[in-house]
């Protein structure tokens, strides 16, 4: 896969990060804004997905950046299972997704308990997800090619 031209590379070396800090803003803001952890999630994979486009990639390394992601992907889904087994545990309802951190100040950043920690975690877990799908499909269409 080849990379496209340097005005392409620079202005995605200069915006791509922006789409990633937004993401995130998406992300942490999710449970007092409309977005949260999906819509987070992918928007952070679009950035990494406009390098990739922009840069252009060897096989070899991409194979190596989707196996970290897919470790990536799965620590995610484990942090979000350990987090509703805790609020099983440390509640004392005992109900699975229950929520034991304080909930905070209404409208403030830190005011839904565990749903931001949620939140980033889901981020993370589809902004891997996606990512990893699309470097999947660019490996197999480059192996298909060759």
């Amino acid at each position: 896969m080849k990379g496209m031209t340097i005005i392409v590379r620079k202005v995605t070396q200069f915006i791509a990060p922006i789409i990633f800090l937004f993401g995130l803003y998406i992300v942490f803001y999710g449970h007092l804004t409309p977005g949260g952890g999906f819509a987070g999630g992918v928007i952070m994979a679009s950035a990494f997905i406009l390098q990739i486009l922009a840069n252009g990639e060897i096989l070899d390394k991409l194979r190596q950046e989707e196996s970290g992601l897919e470790f990536l992907e799965s620590g995610a889904i484990l942090g979000f299972l350990i987090i509703a087994g805790l609020g099983l545990i440390i509640s004392s309802s005992f109900v699975f997704f229950s929520n034991f951190i304080n909930k905070g100040i209404v409208g403030k950043l830190l005011s839904a308990g565990m749903i931001p920690l949620e939140n980033i975690i889901v981020g993370t877990e589809v902004c891997a997800a996606i990512t990893t799908i699309f470097i999947a499909l660019v490996v197999f269409k480059d192996e298909v090619a060759l």
